[in-house]
């Protein structure tokens, strides 16, 4: 495992250009078993999660080239429909292939799959649209699946808009006979970038964008070429970074629809930033407070689903506000162990209270020391690594690894940024 080590106090300047979607990717990756022609994607973060499903597919017969940015699937036939436990522990993404198994093979095992420790994260909507769309579905130490009679039509209503749910039932409802609806479907722009991957592939899906999704099965699909979406969440967490720095960052390859809500929380906690067709500005030298609400109460950062505030970037907010004058609550609505990586901050001089495991109450502005710590998860691990630029003094973050689960070349960009930051193994 390689660790981090930080020398902090230095504003974040220069610019900066959003990867790939990380969240867009994996499903897509997934998506490349429906067909067995070739499917090419562009845009592709070279993070490890993707490395990860990209072994999955060559350990199921498919062929794998990439270039730069670029990689080619190919998966025309399908040597196995067993993932190994192995593979499931390393990546949680790995339960989206059930569905494309599902149609090639007509049958699919895999084991418990892994990812962050965040708290509980259901299958459950899986299960259900899966049963649903005709399978039948066997939990015990692995999971087997089988569709007797094939795929079917169904009309779903989630009791969760998951995004990983709704991606995974979405790629069985584009094969299965007859028309779907998918209700109360989470449509954050990674789940759109893919349903319009899909329908690239010939998939008929229409209601893209909203919370209700309809899809007229077809037979087969096809290969096609893709450009996969921006980050939003990356370029959130660059720019809550670069203010709690207290400096001044542009970044590059945006669009103004993903960041409404972001917009908004930034405000919150006193900080401007300016969205424009392609790219984001964060202003230098801005005078950081935390806006009460109108009767003078203390503000409430929550989040939710899509289009509200992303329950990933609220890791970094939470870095942010150590940095900002003033009182604002983060209520984590999702998952319970989100916020544990507070105590971290504690730990490095901020004043926050944790209320319970979905809420912390942040005092600043606080004077942060340099420490050791270790990353927990993606998102915590980004903004360990906020902290630790704005410290003072020294801080080394170990298991770097899990940070680049998520975000493509962190140190390269870190250091083009100005940050005084170093890797050793």
């Amino acid at each position: 495992m390689s660790t981090f080590e930080i020398e902090g106090g230095v504003p974040l300047r220069g610019t900066v250009r959003a990867s790939g979607n990380k969240n867009a990717i994996l499903p897509m990756i997934a998506a490349c078993i429906l067909t067995d022609q070739e499917v090419v994607l562009d845009n592709v973060p070279d993070i490890i999660d993707v490395r990860h499903m990209l072994d999955v597919i060559k350990a199921l017969g498919g062929k794998v080239e990439r270039s730069g940015e670029r990689i080619s699937v190919h998966v025309a036939s399908v040597n196995t429909s067993e993932i190994s436990r192995e593979l499931c522990n390393k990546v949680r993404t790995s339960i989206l292939c059930v569905a494309p198994l599902l149609h090639r093979t007509g049958k699919a095992t895999l084991f418990p799959p892994g990812g962050d420790v965040i708290g509980r994260r259901r299958l459950d909507t899986h299960f259900y649209g899966l049963q649903k769309l005709g399978a039948t579905v066997e939990l015990g130490d692995s999971y087997d699946f089988t569709v007797p009679n094939g795929l079917h039509a169904s009309d779903l209503f989630f009791d969760e808009p998951s995004v990983t749910g709704t991606e995974h039932i979405l790629m069985a409802a584009v094969v299965s006979q007859g028309h779907t609806i998918i209700r109360n479907a989470a449509c954050e722009p990674h789940v759109q970038d893919l349903a319009n991957m899909l329908n690239a592939m010939g998939a008929r899906i229409s209601g893209i964008g909203t919370n209700q999704l309809n899809i007229d099965g077809v037979d087969s699909l096809t290969g096609t070429s893709h450009q996969v979406c921006h980050d939003h969440i990356e370029a959130a967490s660059y720019l809550a970074l670069a203010a709690a720095t207290g400096g001044e960052i542009k970044v590059e390859g945006t669009d103004l629809h993903s960041y409404w809500m972001c917009k908004r929380v930034f405000a919150t906690l006193g900080v401007k930033i300016e969205l424009y067709k392609d790219h984001i500005h964060l202003p230098a030298a801005q005078d950081m407070r935390v806006l009460r609400d109108y009767d003078g109460s203390m503000p409430v950062i929550g989040d939710g689903p899509w289009p509200q505030f992303a329950t990933d970037q609220m890791s970094c907010m939470i870095t942010l506000a150590t940095q900002v004058e003033g009182n604002v609550l983060f209520f984590e609505k999702m998952f319970e162990s989100r916020l544990y990586f507070v105590d971290r901050l504690i730990a490095m001089g901020a004043n926050a209270v944790v209320c319970d495991p979905h809420r912390v109450v942040i005092s600043g502005k606080s004077r942060l020391r340099g420490t050791t710590m270790v990353s927990p998860d993606i998102r915590a691990g980004m903004a360990l690594l906020g902290a630790a630029l704005c410290a003072t003094g020294k801080s080394t973050v170990q298991n770097a690894n899990m940070i680049e689960r998520g975000y493509e070349r962190v140190e390269e960009k870190l250091l083009s940024l100005g940050a005084r930051i170093s890797r050793r193994a």
